[in-house]
């Protein structure tokens, strides 16, 4: 484990920076799931760069503000385990936290999310990938990467706080979740029409909600949202009237959404950003003119705008919202998936929310994790070859933590083997995925449980 007297090697790092270093695997993106895959190919034993746009490991759990990853579990039986999973039941121990009853799986789907200390999630997936002997490069991000003149690599140029540097890698793993890599590695991608709204997660304390005249302060909202002066997406999800007790009970927990902006590139996340926070700066100024919200504050701001939807692949096999609802079992399925169809929309009620029959658990296949086109190059995460309705759905940490895992072992089998990961024999997979904790499809699914394990 990792402690005070094994830090990083941080004079290794700036001496790889300033040469053409060759790694294994290089994951661009330490989000929710590239942290995942960049660990399992550390324990795996490959030669591992981590590479990550901000001071902070987790993504949409911990700068996201979406501190409650979920499903692990699906009709009272656990689906989906392996690294991920003992990241979050670590955090809940280390926090005296207790898990949700998962057997009790007929209650609302959120209900089974599992909740965690944003800072300790964090600073655990540091101990996780120092643990794993990978190096770490943050306030980093991709400038370019195209095939290696000779041999079957990649080159690839980042974007460092002293300029340009050049690594070279077997294998990439695009943990972005925007698909940024494999654009800029010249692979198809597809960018959505209309995108799913946004949203912005913060915590409000101040007042008590059992104080307060929701109607009144509802009536006052309709009138400033008719005048102009705000939105009723300010405050919820609801585009077609007010709906302040949503936001006000959850204190600011994804409660709004911020419309018609693909946040895939630095244009469309700046715009997203200054969005978001114009639109919370209105409502606070707002809501502190109401009756028993004088004394409102704004305690913290999730540091980005949480995305749901972007761009995804165009993969060697794609998942369409029939085979998620059927429960498909891919030839080549790397891992579960559980989540109803979840698409957030700019209008009427703002979700579109299909639960899934009981009994269905979807899979995901390989081929959905490989660009078309590609080699020795994976995807994992929300961007994976996927439709629109399918994506809603398997969008969501777990399963994003799930195809993490599937990636970082196929990386690191292909660059010891020599073997393109769409080659792989998938017992091979199968047996690294189960070493380090994982549930493969057709494993018998594991009984929910109601504490985590120490």
């Amino acid at each position: 484990r990792y402690t005070a007297s094994s830090p990083l090697n941080y004079n290794s790092m700036e001496r790889n920076m300033n040469s053409n270093e060759h790694c294994d695997v290089i994951v661009i993106g330490g989000g929710t799931a590239g942290v995942i895959a960049a660990t399992q190919a550390g324990r795996a034993g490959a030669k591992v760069l981590l590479v990550e746009k901000t001071g902070m490991l987790g993504g949409t759990t911990t700068t996201g503000g979406v501190n409650f990853p979920g499903l692990f579990h699906a009709w009272g039986r656990q689906v989906i385990a392996g690294i991920g999973w003992e990241l979050v039941t670590r955090c809940v121990t280390e926090t005296g936290g207790t898990l949700p009853d998962f057997a009790d799986y007929h209650r609302p789907h959120w209900q089974l999310q599992i909740r965690v200390n944003r800072f300790v999630y964090a600073a655990l997936c540091d101990e996780a990938v120092v643990d794993a002997d990978l190096d770490i490069l943050f306030h980093t991000m991709l400038a370019d990467i195209k095939p290696q003149r000779q041999g079957c690599g990649w080159q690839v140029t980042l974007c460092t706080k002293d300029g340009l540097a050049e690594w070279d890698a077997t294998v990439i793993i695009d943990a972005t979740g925007d698909a940024n890599a494999a654009a800029l590695a010249g692979l198809p991608i597809h960018i959505p029409d209309e995108n799913q709204p946004a949203t912005l997660s913060c915590q409000a304390s101040g007042y008590d909600p059992a104080d307060l005249d929701i109607d009144s302060i509802n009536h006052a909202f309709d009138t400033e949202v008719k005048a102009g002066r705000l939105l009723y997406t300010d405050a919820s999800w609801n585009t077609t009237g007010p709906n302040i007790g949503r936001w006000l009970t959850s204190r600011g927990i994804s409660a709004n959404h911020i419309h018609h902006i693909n946040a895939r590139n630095s244009e469309g996340k700046s715009r997203l950003e200054l969005e978001s926070r114009k639109s919370l700066l209105r409502l606070y100024r707002f809501l502190r003119q109401q009756a028993g919200l004088q004394n409102l504050v704004i305690e913290q701001v999730s540091p980005e705008c949480g995305v749901r939807e972007t761009a995804t692949i165009r993969g060697k096999r794609t998942v369409t919202v029939e085979d998620y609802q059927s429960g498909r079992i891919w030839d080549d399925a790397v891992c579960y998936s559980f989540y109803p169809i979840d698409l957030h929309k700019s209008s009427g009620g703002g979700l579109q929310m299909e639960p899934l029959a009981e009994g269905v658990v979807p899979t995901l296949p390989r081929g959905a994790l490989l660009p078309a086109g590609s080699s020795n190059f994976l995807v994992a995460g929300r961007c994976i070859a996927s439709d629109r309705l399918a994506n809603s759905a398997l969008r969501v940490q777990a399963t994003c933590m799930a195809t993490g895992q599937a990636a970082g072992a196929m990386a690191a089998l292909s660059a010891s083997t020599g073997v393109d990961p769409a080659e792989l024999p998938m017992a091979d997979v199968y047996a690294l995925l189960r070493e380090h904790g994982a549930i493969v499809p057709g494993d018998t699914p594991v009984f929910a449980k109601s504490e985590p394990s120490v």
